[in-house]
Order: structure tokens, then sequence, then C-alpha cells
């Protein structure tokens, strides 16, 4: 069943203070990597709160997102306010299946289409929450989600 994002997960704004960071748990646009590869530590920290996101969310640049900079939380922390930090509904669909989702080219060309702006493209936030991706059951998300964690679907 296909189902939009905005019915399968929200957007956090909480915010944390940047005080409460290290380089290790502050992510922004600069230390996420390109093509899907994670994040590297960060150089330097803002100064004030930040987009607080938890263990298992999704993080998603919102500028230039044809550089497919997109990561699955590993701890809980904090990010700039241009990395949109998606959590999702257990009840609905599994973190990491939503994740796997999402890191492909239908959604990246999907999500850039909606980009304003020239130099320093962002994402419309509005057409990312009405994207539409299928939704098995649980059952079914997690086989999903175990064959890619296996190696055996690319």
């Amino acid at each position: 069943m296909k189902k939009k994002i905005n019915d399968v997960c929200k957007i956090i704004s909480e915010k944390i203070n940047s005080d409460l960071l290290d380089n290790n748990s502050y992510i922004s646009t600069e230390n996420m990597l390109l093509n899907f590869q994670g994040i590297c530590s960060a150089t330097s920290l803002p100064k004030g709160n930040v987009t607080s996101f938890k263990i298992n969310d999704i993080l998603l640049s919102n500028i230039r997102p044809y550089f497919k900079k997109i990561w699955f939380s590993k701890f809980d922390g904090g990010c700039s306010n241009d990395v949109i930090v998606l959590r999702a509904n257990n009840n609905i669909i599994l973190n990491k299946y939503l994740y796997y989702s999402l890191t492909n080219d239908g959604f990246i060309n999907y999500y850039v289409a909606s980009c304003k702006g020239t130099k320093m493209p962002r994402g419309n936030k509005d057409a990312l929450l009405d994207w539409q991706i299928n939704v098995p059951s649980i059952n079914e998300q997690q086989h999903i989600v175990n064959i890619k964690r296996s190696g055996l679907y690319a």
C-alpha cells in the first residue's frame, strides 16, 4: 500500500543547545558525506540552539539534495537547521525501511525537482512530505531490511 511520507513519519523541530554537543554528535550539511555514505566528524560547532535528533532518526540535507546526503542516526545529537530530521511512526513503518526507501535515485530526483534557488537550492518540505512510498506489513518490511543489511540486495 502506498503512503505519503507525512502519513508514516514526522519532521522533528525540537531544539537542543549546542553546548551539549561535541564534534562527533553535531551534524551539518558539511559533515554529511555524498552519495548516502554517512557522516564524518564536524570541524566546528555553532552557538545557540540546533535541531535535536535521536538514535534511528533519518537526517536529510535540505541544501543541494542532489548530493544525496542522507544518514541513519546511530546516536542522539543535534544538527544544523539545514538538515531535516525525520522520525518514523514505528506502528506503521520501520525506521530502517523508511531510510532504505529514501536512499534511491527516484526519491532524490523527485526532491531535487522541488528545489528553489540556484546557488544553494533547497528542497521543498511540503514536496518531501507528499512523496509516496510502498508500505507493506511490518513483517515484510523487516524481511526487506534484513536482505538489505545482508548485502544481497543493492
